[in-house]
């Protein structure tokens, strides 16, 4: 509807912009993140590659779409994890026929080349917007010039694209994945010192997300750090269970057969975790909270599902990653719309949950040396049933 429009701010938006944020990595924790639903998997949307999957109001292909709507093209990586439908449903609740959007939504079953495809098609149908939630960071330039050619600007969600010109995207909406695993071992070191352990052998396993995506690489990332600055805590292996259950469950499999001695499990996501928990148990071995008696397992997400094992006992610690990107990135397109300038970089709330409330609060440092407080949120039912997904 307002393309050409767009295009005319977009140079002006991505000038001011540049100047205040610059680079396409993530270094700061702030602005509000605003909860929506989260339902079945894939709800909604049907499981085709690139193309024009399914729409929240039907597509014409002659863009700007029908009465006036604001078409925006969502290509999303797939529906491997609960985070990833619940990041799906508040997308496609927020771009609602009823909000004034019509809504091509496209799942990419995971592969790159039918994000590219997508949004070459979302090109085509001269959308207003494309929001992309990319399966990997590198591999984009191109097709985003592609985009930038046509006056179309581009979200980014969730991951971040590692790209020659930065003006290429107009903003990013997501999480700080390093700060999120700094977040997770600040609260396993202040837990071990609670429990009087802090001296103690740690054995680590590091079960990664998808090798090359943002979260894979800043969660991994904030576990290094930590282990090279305890001289107590030993990395075993690490290796990736791809995000999702099964995977998860097939990686500790194998590791529990190597290593017979193990401490800490950190799953870059809760999917990956239940995965782990299963193989734990039916190697007869337990998960819990003790320190040298059971394996620890950490996770990320913070789902329903993840929450509940916390406060089952299976989960010590989960550290939250917001998926509910929908209203922040409507708010991205109103401003657009009204001409105003968005900032380049914007990051979502996100808590700290623990199955035990030894450790009221961590810190952590950033790398300026400047210190910040986060507090843990111990689970209860309560807070479990107050959860949008």
């Amino acid at each position: 509807m307002k393309r050409k429009m767009a295009a005319i701010f977009l140079a002006a938006c991505m000038a001011v912009s540049m100047a205040a944020c610059g680079g396409s990595g993530a270094s700061s924790d702030n602005a509000a993140g605003t909860d929506g639903a989260a339902g079945a998997d894939d709800a909604a949307g049907g499981d085709d590659a690139a193309g024009t999957d399914d729409t929240a109001g039907g597509d014409d292909g002659t863009g700007g779409g029908e009465g006036g709507l604001i078409t925006v093209g969502f290509s999303q990586v797939g529906a491997e994890s609960d985070w990833r439908t619940a990041n799906s449903a508040s997308m496609k609740e927020t771009f609602s026929e009823a909000n004034g959007y019509e809504l091509i939504f496209d799942d990419a079953q995971q592969k790159q080349e039918n994000q590219i495809a997508a949004i070459r098609n979302f090109i085509q149908q001269e959308v207003d917007y494309i929001v992309l939630a990319p399966v990997t960071e590198t591999g984009w330039d191109t097709v985003l010039q592609e985009a930038y050619d046509a006056g179309i600007p581009v979200i980014i969600v969730d991951r971040m694209v590692n790209i020659s010109k930065d003006e290429l995207y107009t903003a990013w909406v997501g999480s700080n994945f390093q700060l999120e695993g700094e977040k997770a071992c600040a609260w396993l070191d202040a837990y071990a010192q609670a429990t009087g352990k802090g001296e103690e052998q740690l054995n680590i396993i590091d079960i990664q997300g998808n090798i090359g995506a943002s979260a894979q690489i800043g969660r991994t990332a904030g576990l290094n750090e930590a282990i090279e600055a305890h001289g107590n805590w030993t990395l075993l292996e690490a290796q990736s269970g791809e995000f999702t259950q099964a995977k998860g469950q097939e990686v500790m499999e194998s590791l529990l057969k190597q290593y017979d001695d193990i401490d800490v499990v950190y799953c870059e996501n809760d999917n990956e975790a239940f995965g782990a928990i299963d193989a734990i148990v039916q190697a007869g071995k337990t998960v819990g909270k003790e320190i040298g008696k059971d394996i620890l397992i950490m996770s990320f997400d913070s789902t329903n599902a993840g929450l509940k094992d916390v406060l089952d006992g299976k989960i010590i610690c989960n550290t939250e990653c917001n998926p509910l990107h929908g209203p922040r990135v409507e708010e991205i397109i109103k401003k657009l719309e009204a001409g105003e300038v968005v900032e380049k970089q914007q990051f979502v709330d996100e808590e700290i949950f623990a199955g035990t409330g030894d450790v009221p609060s961590i810190k952590v440092k950033d790398a300026e040396g400047n210190e910040t407080e986060y507090p843990v949120t111990t689970v209860t039912q309560e807070v479990i049933d107050a959860r949008a997904y």
